[in-house]
């Protein structure tokens, strides 16, 4: 069943989120899935950006392999990795594109070689939910068609369980999502291709891009908000301490909407690191 996400809130914020359109709608799974009704599904191409990624990438290709057997497309765009990253990738099945490094250029990259009709975006360090597919499917096809989407977040601690704060932090990054209509890179965006060519593609900067496309796709359509989470290594959460990379995070992003370049940002951001 499809519904409208919104938190239950007091009216004036509720009516806010109507006027200005920042619901999205939410999968719960209750959705009878394309597979089971026999209608056609989409390619969907995972693209994967890398850059220096060879202890990480064969689990990460690995937790692909159901997806891949059903049709999914796996590219991974190495940014000139030093070590072995892409004939790890290459030797497991994915198919391997190069591009100068940067995320945004490395994405468009590999949305440029993708042959699926969805786009899906995924960072290295976060895995998927067993859902996906289905969700990804149900969400972007018949009778919802709509244009792009996200799922819901969850921080994965090494080792386990980590601070409960990590929690807190994951809820909030959802919540933050369905009331701005923005989603992060950490939150697996999913977009028909053709309404990323629309958009243009990720602007190539040197941080926020995944901000900047959401700015770029709200003005379509509110993204599509799936409850299952995907979850994603706590990994700078826990080196760099949790309240600190809090503040970081949210220095950042208020810099970015005051209108401080990308560039600079990037710069700050490997200074305090």
């Amino acid at each position: 069943m499809w519904e409208q996400c919104r938190p239950r809130l007091p009216v004036t914020l509720d009516q806010r989120l109507n006027n200005r359109c920042w619901y999205a709608i939410v999968y719960r799974g209750q959705a009878r899935s394309h597979r089971r009704s026999g209608l056609a599904q989409s390619v969907i191409s995972i693209i994967i950006p890398t850059l220096n990624e060879a202890a990480c990438i064969a689990p990460a290709l690995a937790a692909l392999e159901p997806l891949r057997k059903r049709g999914s497309e796996i590219i991974v765009v190495d940014g000139g990795s030093s070590d072995a990253t892409a004939a790890i990738a290459s030797a497991l099945g994915a198919k391997v594109v190069t591009s100068a490094a940067g995320r945004a250029r490395q994405q468009n990259t590999g949305a440029a070689a993708a042959r699926g009709d969805i786009l899906l975006f995924l960072h290295v360090d976060t895995q998927l939910p067993n859902t996906a597919y289905d969700d990804i499917q149900n969400a972007l096809s018949p009778p919802a068609a709509t244009a792009w989407g996200r799922f819901d977040v969850t921080l994965r601690a090494d080792p386990p369980p980590g601070p409960s704060m990590l929690r807190v932090i994951a809820g909030m990054m959802n919540l933050r999502s369905r009331l701005t209509g923005i989603a992060t890179g950490d939150q697996a965006i999913f977009v028909r291709k053709s309404v990323f060519e629309r958009v243009g593609g990720f602007p190539e900067i040197a941080l926020m891009e995944d901000i900047a496309l959401s700015r770029l796709l709200k003005k379509i359509a509110p993204p599509v908000c799936v409850r299952s989470q995907v979850e994603t290594s706590a990994r700078r959460w826990q080196t760099q301490g949790v309240w600190r990379t809090m503040v970081l995070m949210w220095a950042l992003r208020l810099g970015y909407w005051c209108g401080v370049s990308p560039e600079n940002l990037a710069r700050w951001y490997r200074n305090v690191r």
